[in-house]
């Protein structure tokens, strides 16, 4: 009999899901002695303080062990009071160009000069968002107020720990409570000001950065996540494990994104699948999860040169197929968000 998960250990129940979605921070305390009959649980409010306790080997460690809620939330959330929209981009699966698509949405909103928009990037061991906009050789300044993120336009503000490393092709080598501390201080610390949009480019997968983004934010409020994928099936794979994520976590999900769906010739614009879409692609991978499209950027090799100079792909290449797609999936987000989408980015 092949080896299953479930051999291996015992299935989560729904409440420990939320436990792990809810305080994922919260680590059990390593217990020198097994549990007494009547031990009120080492994780609990009573936990090492109960009549219970009193004798027990254990009691000194579970009283030590933290408890109650995170008492940076209120600091976080007061921090982010001035950031009318707070957006996740997801995907589950690497390569399908997620930051490259965070860094193009930012300037898409970015368009519209009555925007300020920021991009806070949460993939400590693979920070791209500041080469992709400008602001590679930038450093964090800190005042009174707090840190001041980088500004790669009028209107455009971005945090990563690219900012902080002293070569830019250091290795981050962190473990998970080291990368959610840095999330909380750019969450907590950053001086962030009035913003209309914050996108939140986070790295694959459903774990530590995903569950502390989440926790961090949800008294703020998220707006809601947008998913990310190309059209191949083994990109929907990852994709459908993001989406149940997002709903047992309780994130909205504003819509999804079929990314690089053809190559288009920047020569004569003929278009070309690069990646077939086997089993109907992401339109097809939407209508099955019940979430709304918003639509199909096409692969235009420009936009990998725009990303490698740090430039804005719609100041460069105003004409491309690309621009007038992603405008579009500004105002289908828009529309999810139940904002008005010719004030988000009006029409030209």
């Amino acid at each position: 009999m092949a080896p299953t998960l479930e051999a291996a250990t015992e299935p989560q129940s729904t409440s420990e899901i939320q436990d792990v979605i809810n305080q994922p921070l919260k680590q059990k305390p390593n217990l020198v002695a097994p549990e007494p009959e009547h031990c009120p649980g080492p994780e609990s409010e009573k936990a090492g303080l109960a009549d219970s306790c009193a004798g027990c080997p254990n009691q000194k460690i579970c009283a030590s062990a933290p408890k109650g809620p995170d008492p940076d939330i209120p600091l976080i959330t007061e921090r982010l009071s001035g950031i009318k929209h707070k957006i996740l981009i997801l995907s589950g699966k690497g390569g399908v160009g997620k930051s490259t698509f965070t860094s193009l949405l930012a300037h898409a909103f970015a368009t519209n000069p009555d925007n300020t928009v920021g991009v806070m990037d949460t993939d400590i061991c693979g920070p791209s968002i500041p080469k992709m906009l400008g602001v590679e050789s930038e450093t964090i300044h800190v005042s009174s107020a707090g840190w001041s993120p980088a500004w790669a336009m009028d209107n455009l503000a971005v945090m990563s720990i690219q900012f902080m490393l002293p070569n830019k092709d250091d290795a981050i080598i962190w473990r998970g409570p080291k990368k959610n501390g840095l999330i909380k201080q750019f969450l907590k610390d950053v001086e962030w000001g009035d913003l209309d949009f914050l996108l939140v480019d986070t790295p694959p997968g459903t774990s530590d950065e995903h569950l502390s983004v989440n926790t961090f934010l949800k008294e703020s409020h998220i707006d809601g996540a947008v998913m990310v994928t190309t059209p191949q099936e083994v990109a929907l794979l990852d994709v459908r494990k993001e989406i149940d994520f997002c709903r047992k976590a309780g994130i909205k999900i504003l819509g999804l994104v079929e990314n690089m769906s053809a190559f288009v010739c920047p020569k004569c614009t003929h278009s070309s699948e690069i990646f077939k879409a086997t089993t109907g692609g992401g339109r097809a991978l939407a209508q099955e999860m019940g979430i709304p499209f918003l639509g199909s950027v096409p692969l235009d090799p420009r936009i990998g040169m725009a990303c490698d100079y740090g430039e804005s792909f719609f100041d460069s290449f105003p004409d491309s197929p690309a621009c007038a797609a992603l405008k579009g999936v500004v105002r289908g987000l828009a529309t999810s968000m139940k904002l008005d989408p010719e004030t988000v980015i009006p029409a030209e």
